[in-house]
């Protein structure tokens, strides 16, 4: 009988496998993957992370790896609107570090078999699982043999298109959002060097992240998803709205997607629990889905030792799901006021959108809004 059965080897997993092992509980992760993504995907690490990191001797390796991104300027067509400094963001991290999402999860996957291993298993398929009241049981595919294992708890912590979650039966109301957007990674040839930078143009925005490497990635808003198309499309787009010059030659991953919401009607339903973008999905711009997941995670691995330990325990995690639920609701509408003042706007909505920013930018109101941006208030 384990403890916990985590669904899901990602980011989120991995790292509450990691809070379970340094508890000393007796766990699983069951990833479907056979190796871990490739693709860069979210790579913002915000300070509650770091914070939440360093209880395991998780952010040194992260920080040797990345890039501290201190502060950003917000740009317009016109010229700067102001800068924001993320130095009263938090004592220890006072920076958002900039890490590609496979270099995240190598590292992370390296934590867990150091404290546990052979408790992550890739190469299974969960089929179905049944709540027994006082344990789940689960039946899983892994080489072409079916076994059953049994958890005191089973998580799900496997995406936006969770099994678990469909399995358990919890809807996951939702929708997407107008907003598009093409992404690449290229040689970093501009001068701002650990800056993140927002440019409002007029056809929409613009955001630049420097990454480990030399690197920096650009995002720029469409009207509509840009499958297939070239990294010239990309560095066309970025010219015309800020005036500088990629090399189209050199990309170094060329990517669109557009930008959904959901919330799953319940992050507990027994003993089978959800966390990260099996619970909710917020904009992957700065990375605030992933560091949402891992916050859940830290939230949740206290709450499963003591129900490990103690059956009456278990009625705590209707807490759990409250504050979580909380913090995705605040996650979702920083994205949508992020969005909104990133798409396009010309003549007086543009004038007074600028106004407010440099604004806001220049007031007292600084230090609440490197707040924001660093995810403090999760």
């Amino acid at each position: 009988m384990l403890d916990v059965l985590i669904v899901g080897g990602g980011p989120v997993g991995l790292y509450l496998g990691c809070l379970l092992a340094a508890r000393g509980m007796n766990f699983q992760v069951l990833e479907r993957r056979l190796a871990p993504g490739s693709h860069s995907r979210a790579i913002g690490i915000h300070p509650p992370s770091l914070e939440a990191f360093a209880r395991l001797n998780l952010s040194q390796p992260l920080l040797d790896a990345g890039v501290r991104m201190t502060g950003g300027i917000v740009r317009s067509q016109r010229g700067l609107l102001g800068e924001l400094s993320f130095q009263g963001a938090s004592s220890a991290f006072p920076f958002i570090l900039s890490l590609p999402q496979q270099q995240t999860e190598q590292i992370l996957e390296g934590r867990l078999s150091a404290l546990a291993p052979g408790a992550l298993h890739r190469g299974v398929e969960v089929q179905a699982f049944r709540d027994e009241g006082s344990h789940v049981s689960v039946t899983a595919r892994t080489e072409g043999q079916t076994r059953t294992l049994q958890a005191r708890f089973l998580v799900g912590a496997d995406g936006r298109r969770s099994l678990v979650r469909h399995l358990a039966g919890i809807t996951y109301p939702g929708g997407t959002y107008p907003d598009k957007y093409l992404m690449g990674d290229f040689p970093d040839t501009t001068a701002f060097r650990q800056a993140a930078v927002l440019y409002l143009a007029e056809a929409g925005v613009v955001e630049s992240f420097p990454l480990p490497a030399g690197l920096r990635r650009w995002v720029v808003r469409t009207d509509t998803l840009l499958h297939g198309e070239a990294p010239a499309e990309l560095t066309t787009l970025v010219r015309q709205r800020t005036g500088l010059y990629l090399p189209a030659g050199e990309c170094h991953m060329l990517s669109a997607f557009e930008v959904r919401h959901h919330a799953a009607r319940n992050m507990v339903r027994g003993r089978v629990l959800l966390i990260g973008d099996a619970a909710h999905e917020v904009s992957p711009i700065g990375g605030q889905g992933m560091n949402l997941g891992w916050l859940d995670a830290d939230a949740l691995a206290p709450l499963l030792q003591e129900a490990a330990q103690d059956s009456l325990a278990a009625g705590r995690m209707g807490i759990y799901e409250r504050k979580r639920q909380r913090a995705a609701r605040l996650a979702t509408r920083q994205a949508e006021l992020n969005m909104l003042f990133g798409r396009p706007g010309r003549g007086f909505a543009r004038q007074a959108r600028e106004q407010l920013l440099r604004g806001l930018l220049a007031s007292p109101a600084q230090p609440a809004l490197a707040r924001a941006f660093t995810m403090r208030w999760l």
